[in-house]
């Protein structure tokens, strides 16, 4: 493969930060106007050049027929999610602090398929700790992808954090005026009952990705 040019780098960058959000590759004009180039005729002109030195395939009967080959396209295909540490799938279990909430401040990261982040932003993982919500399919060990919230629907299962206990649990959340329970799902264990006013809402669950040993 030959060196590629400043314009031709930018190209490959740009689709795979395009897949890596979106989950699918641009098109001809998506680049373009990304890149800022003049014209599809010159977009055309280097994709040529990149599907010549084996860094993408293009299926031009397709609209997003845009494929990446070889290494940048296992790194388009995956993304970096901070992990933010262990919940509780079981009792409430303390976490460090607050700060440690905060994908920014987060040092740890894990690699995940795009695919599962289904195109949504502000993504964290958690490791689970117990086996409260095994009848979900969620077991100890397990990660979970959480997408940053401060609002849940009745029945979703969110992170939740107890304000009082300074303690964080990971629970299917009902919401009534004057209690909130947080379910678990094992039929073994019972809900937990809480003021509206200690219940902080850091989550809702987006993907489970389970650990076999």
């Amino acid at each position: 493969m030959k060196s590629l040019s400043a314009r031709q780098q930018k190209i490959l960058n740009f689709i795979r930060h395009f897949l890596e959000k979106q989950a699918f590759p641009p098109t001809v004009r998506d680049i373009v106007h990304g890149c800022g180039i003049s014209s599809t005729s010159v977009a055309d002109y280097n994709l040529a050049i990149l599907e010549r030195e084996g860094y993408l395939k293009r299926h031009r009967d397709v609209s997003r027929g845009i494929e990446l080959l070889g290494e940048i396209a296992v790194k388009a295909n995956r993304s970096a999610v901070p992990l933010l540490g262990t919940i509780a799938a079981g009792q409430p279990i303390p976490v460090p602090s607050e700060e440690s909430w905060n994908a920014a401040a987060s040092a740890d990261t894990i690699e995940v398929p795009t695919q599962l982040l289904r195109g949504k932003d502000n993504i964290y993982a958690l490791k689970i700790k117990g086996l409260s919500m095994i009848d979900a399919l969620i077991n100890d060990g397990d990660i979970v992808l959480m997408q940053a919230a401060s609002t849940v629907e009745n029945g979703q299962m969110a992170a939740v954090w107890l304000k009082s206990e300074k303690r964080a649990t990971l629970k299917k959340v009902f919401i009534f005026p004057d209690k909130i329970r947080l379910q678990p799902a094992n039929s073994q264990m019972k809900p937990i009952y809480a003021d509206p006013d200690n219940v902080e809402i850091q989550g809702i669950l987006v993907a489970v990705i389970r650990q076999f040993n």
